[in-house]
């Protein structure tokens, strides 16, 4: 038997990318997943090529009728949702005195209060099923730390560890475990969007911060989507029943707790 047999998923941001790896990890360990993208096309596609496990439903966290809706279309596909990860962010990179209010109200829409009114609507309904859950929120070794030009994106995922940390304390006594995955760099479409940020405030050629970056991991390369998919799979099953309120660092070493 694998280890999420029986088990209903809603992943956000899981189109492509860490989400789209995450939802197939957990189809492969027995879950259904339902794949929630503000790109419903590419969901669908996604689901498509998952098979039968999976669904595609729309969803934008930062409306809060939208993460309604998916919440309660997926708890019509599956009969309820024993997993969440709330891994929908955007990134955003300026010099302190270049920052626009709505650059920076943007990423907070959606990182942290996408995550917690996302995170609140499920809550609710393992509450009220009685059977509890595990919710696995996306932190960002960008937490742990400020960076010159990254601040906005650093104090957002530093919201969420902790947001982690109170919510944990807060579900635990619902059976509902609360931890976060957070990552180093990590290759992909994403990582590309970030090197056109720094190429254009440190006067880098495009890719060279990219590989610069991953020359500096201690593992000696940048990470994978697939490289945080035995952490996700593991915080989402019966062996993590323990764990509470944690931030688990999946970066080849990078940051050490």
């Amino acid at each position: 038997m694998t280890r999420l047999t029986g088990k209903s998923a809603l992943i956000t941001g899981a189109a492509r990318g860490i989400g789209r790896a995450f939802a197939e990890a957990y189809v492969r360990e027995g879950a259904r997943v339902a794949i929630a993208d503000i790109d419903l096309a590419k969901a669908r596609a996604a689901a498509k090529e998952l098979g039968d496990a999976a669904i595609a439903v729309h969803m934008d966290v930062s409306q809060q009728q939208s993460i309604d809706r998916a919440v309660s279309e997926t708890l019509a596909a599956f009969g309820g949702i024993d997993i969440l990860v709330n891994n929908a962010a955007i990134f955003t990179a300026a010099p302190i005195v270049e920052i626009e209010r709505i650059d920076f109200d943007r990423v907070f829409n959606i990182n942290v209060a996408g995550t917690l009114f996302m995170l609140q609507a499920v809550a609710r309904q393992m509450i009220a099923s009685g059977k509890g859950g595990k919710i696995i929120n996306m932190a960002s070794q960008a937490g742990r730390r400020g960076e010159a030009l990254v601040a906005v994106y650093c104090a957002s995922k530093a919201a969420i560890i902790s947001l982690t940390q109170s919510a944990g304390l807060n579900l635990i006594a619902h059976g509902i475990n609360v931890n976060a995955i957070s990552p180093g760099v990590v290759d992909g479409e994403h990582w590309d969007g970030v090197d056109a940020f720094f190429a254009k405030y440190e006067n880098k050629a495009p890719g060279q911060k990219k590989r610069e970056v991953g020359e500096a991991v201690p593992f000696g390369r940048m990470g994978t989507a697939e490289d945080l998919c035995g952490m996700a799979v593991f915080l989402a099953s019966s062996d993590a029943d323990y764990v509470v309120g944690q931030t688990y660092n999946v970066d080849g070493g990078q940051w050490l707790s």
